[in-house]
C-alpha cells in the first residue's frame, strides 16, 4: 500500500480509504447505497487492514448515524491500528440547531460521533458543507477547541467552493486557529470540474485532496456501455443527487476506458481509479463497496500505473470546455499555468 502525506500536515494516509456510506442502509437514499451489517463490515475491515488500507471514511448523517455505529463495532479492539474520518454540518435532527457549523452544533455533533464510533478521538474531522450563516471565525474557533481538547486530530472541508476554502484558510492564519489540511470533493473521469479551481487552490495552499465518488456515481463501474442497459443502481433509477451526464459523453469516456482496460488487463473501474491516483493534489481516494468482492476489485487499482499515452487518451476522451473564467484563463497559460490539461 502506498502512503501519501495529507496536505501540509505530518500525517501519512494510504492512497485508498474505505467509504462506509454503504453501512446500515437506513432511509430510502442509503438503502440504494447498500445495507452492510456489522458482520460484513468487520470482514471488510479485516480485508482492508490485511492490504494496508487503514483509513475509514464516514459521516454523522450516513444512515442516520448507523454507519458510524457499525464502523465502531467493526473496529472494536483495533482502534490503534487505523484512521477515521467523519463529518458534520448537514441536518442531523429535527431541531433548528441540529444543522450547520455553529459552535453549538459542532460540539454536540462531534460528541455524538465519538459515542457512536466508540472512540475518544477523530483523526480527520470534515465540515461536510459550507455554512454561510455561521461566521467563519466561529466555525474555525470551535474546531480549534476540539483539536486542543484532543477529540479531533486534524480538520478538513468538503464540498466548499474555492472562495469558501480560501476565506477559511485566511481566517485561520489571521487568528492563529487550526487550519484545514484536506479537501474532500467529487472528482472523476466524467466530473473534472475539480481541476478548474479547486485543484490549483489545493496545490497552492497545501491541501491534500480526498476524492469521493471516483467512479462518477457508479457510471464508471463497467456496467454501462453503448447499447447496454446495465444492471447496477444507476440503471435502476440513478444515484441520488448525482449530476446529470450526457449519454454520448459518458459512452465516449467508457469506450476509452474499455480500450485501456484491455491493454492493461485490468477492469474499467480499476483503470478509472488508477487515473485519479496520478492526478496532482490527490492523496487519497474514498472507495465504496457493497460487499467483499467489490472491495477486492477496488484494491486491484493499486500496484501498477497507466502509461503517459494511456493517461493522455483518457484525458482527451473526458475533455470538456470549461465555463468562464476558466476557458479565458487558458489563453494566458504562460503566466497562469494549469496543473492538468483541460
Amino acid at each position: 500500500m502506498e502512503y501519501r502525506q495529507l496536505g501540509r500536515s505530518g500525517l501519512k494516509v494510504p492512497v485508498l480509504s474505505l467509504g462506509t456510506g454503504t453501512f446500515g442502509g437506513v432511509g430510502e437514499m442509503f438503502k440504494k447505497w447498500g445495507s452492510t451489517d456489522v458482520k460484513e463490515a468487520t470482514r471488510m475491515v479485516d480485508i482492508c487492514l490485511e492490504a494496508g488500507l487503514n483509513f475509514f471514511d464516514t459521516a454523522n448523517i450516513y444512515s442516520a448515524g448507523a454507519s458510524e455505529e457499525i464502523l465502531g463495532q467493526a473496529i472494536k479492539g483495533r482502534r490503534d491500528q487505523l484512521l477515521i474520518a467523519t463529518k458534520a454540518s448537514f441536518t442531523a435532527g429535527p431541531g433548528a440547531n441540529d444543522k450547520g457549523s455553529s459552535r453549538h452544533h459542532l460540539i454536540r455533533a462531534c460528541e455524538a460521533s465519538l459515542k457512536r464510533l466508540g472512540t475518544d478521538h477523530i483523526d480527520l474531522y470534515f465540515m461536510h458543507g459550507f455554512d454561510a450563516l455561521t461566521p467563519v471565525e466561529e466555525v474555525l474557533s470551535a474546531l480549534d477547541n476540539l483539536v486542543q481538547s484532543g477529540k479531533v486530530r486534524y480538520i478538513g472541508c468538503s464540498n466548499f467552493s474555492g472562495w469558501h476554502v480560501m476565506k477559511s484558510l485566511a481566517t485561520s492564519e489571521r487568528y492563529g486557529l487550526g487550519r484545514y489540511v484536506s479537501y474532500q470533493g467529487y472528482y472523476s473521469l466524467i466530473g473534472r470540474e475539480y481541476e478548474w479551481e479547486l485543484m490549483p487552490l489545493a496545490l497552492d495552499q497545501g491541501l491534500g485532496t480526498m476524492v469521493w465518488s471516483p467512479l462518477g456515481w457508479g457510471r464508471l463501474t463497467g456496467k454501462i456501455r453503448r447499447g447496454e442497459t446495465g444492471s447496477g443502481r444507476i440503471a435502476q433509477g440513478g444515484a441520488p443527487g448525482g449530476p446529470e451526464v450526457e449519454d454520448e459523453y459518458l459512452y465516449k469516456v467508457v469506450d476509452a476506458l474499455d480500450l485501456v482496460a484491455k491493454e492493461t488487463g485490468k477492469t474499467v473501474p480499476q483503470v478509472a481509479l488508477n487515473w485519479l491516483l496520478q492526478r496532482p493534489s490527490v492523496c487519497n481516494i474514498v472507495v465504496g463497496a457493497r460487499n467483499e468482492e467489490q472491495l477486492k476489485q477496488n484494491l486491484g487499482a493499486l500496484g501498477w500505473k497507466l502509461s503517459a499515452e494511456q493517461i493522455a487518451r483518457l484525458d482527451a476522451a473526458s475533455h470538456r470546455t470549461p465555463i468562464y473564467p476558466y476557458w479565458h484563463q487558458r489563453d494566458f497559460n504562460e503566466r497562469n499555468p494549469k496543473p492538468t490539461q483541460w
